[in-house]
C-alpha cells in the first residue's frame, strides 16, 4: 500500500503544471545538450509557454473558484450534529518553534473552522474527529497537532477523537464510517478539496454536511494581471482536485 501511495503522488506530480513545466523544460535542455537544436526550441517553447499560461492569475483562480464555489459556508445552525470532523493536511515538526508555526496553514483554517463550529453548537456531547498522519519527515501526526490547537482552546480530551494514520481522504472517510455510521456528521476541509471530499464520503455511505473553509480563490481577477508562481500553485493545487476527483469516479464506475 505504501508502494502505491507513493505511486500516486509521483504520477500526480508529473500530469500537474509543475511537472510538465519541469519534464518540458529538462527534455528542452537535453536535446540543447545533444545539440538537437529544433527538438530543443520545441520544448524549451513548451515549457516556456506553460510557465506563462498556468502563471496568469485569472487560469489558476478560474480552476480554483469553479471548485470553491460548490459549497457554501456552513450555517452553525444544527444543533442535532454530534460529530464534527476536521480533515488532516500538513505541518512541519520543530520543538524550536511555537504550535502556531508548526502547523500549516490550512490545516490552521481547517482546525479553527472545526472549533468555531463545535463552539457555536454548544452541545457537550459533540465530537471533534481530528485524522491526518505525520507526513515525511515529522514524528507527531498532523492530528495530533490539530487536536492540540483545539485543546488550547479550551476543549476536553472526552470530546476530541484522533486518529493519525489515514494518508489521503479515503482512509479518513473509511475510518469515519466506523465511528459515526449512517448519522449526518459535519465536515471540515478547505473549500478547494470539498467536492473531492464529499465525493468520497458518499461512496463510503457517509452523510456529511459540508463546512468549507480556507477559500484561495478570488472574484475579480483582470485579464491584464502580473503573472506570479503563487497562481502556477492555485492552478497545480486545482488540477490536482480535478484529478482526483476523476479518478474517484473511474474507481467508483469500475467497482
Amino acid at each position: 500500500m505504501e508502494i502505491l501511495f507513493l505511486a500516486k503522488k509521483v504520477i500526480t506530480f508529473f500530469v500537474e503544471p509543475f511537472g510538465l513545466i519541469l519534464v518540458s523544460g529538462l527534455v528542452g535542455f537535453y536535446f540543447l545538450i545533444t545539440r538537437s537544436s529544433k527538438k530543443a526550441l520545441i520544448f524549451l517553447s513548451l515549457s516556456f509557454s506553460l510557465l506563462l499560461f498556468f502563471s496568469h492569475p485569472f487560469i489558476g483562480n478560474s480552476l480554483i473558484q469553479q471548485l470553491e464555489s460548490q459549497y457554501e459556508k456552513y450555517s452553525y445552525k444544527d444543533k442535532s450534529i454530534e460529530f464534527i470532523h476536521v480533515l488532516g493536511h500538513g505541518h512541519y515538526d520543530n520543538n524550536e518553534w511555537p504550535l502556531s508555526s508548526q502547523i500549516g496553514n490550512s490545516s490552521l483554517k481547517r482546525t479553527f473552522e472545526g472549533i468555531m463550529i463545535f463552539k457555536k453548537l454548544n452541545n457537550p456531547h459533540v465530537k471533534l474527529i481530528f485524522t491526518g498522519y505525520a507526513g515525511k519527515g515529522n514524528d507527531t501526526s498532523n492530528a495530533e497537532i490539530n487536536a492540540s490547537i483545539a485543546r488550547i482552546t479550551g476543549i476536553k480530551d472526552e470530546n476530541i477523537i484522533i486518529n493519525g494514520k489515514p494518508k489521503d481522504t479515503k482512509e479518513e472517510a473509511e475510518f469515519t464510517k466506523s465511528i459515526v455510521g449512517n448519522k449526518s456528521f459535519v465536515l471540515v476541509t478547505s473549500a478547494l478539496h470539498m467536492p473531492r471530499a464529499m465525493k468520497l464520503f458518499k461512496d463510503f455511505g457517509l452523510n456529511p454536511i459540508p463546512a468549507p473553509t480556507d477559500f484561495k480563490g478570488r472574484s475579480e481577477i483582470k485579464l491584464l494581471s502580473v503573472p506570479s508562481i503563487g497562481s502556477v500553485t492555485k492552478a497545480s493545487n486545482a488540477i490536482h482536485e480535478y484529478l482526483g476527483i476523476a479518478w474517484a469516479r473511474l474507481v467508483s464506475f469500475v467497482l
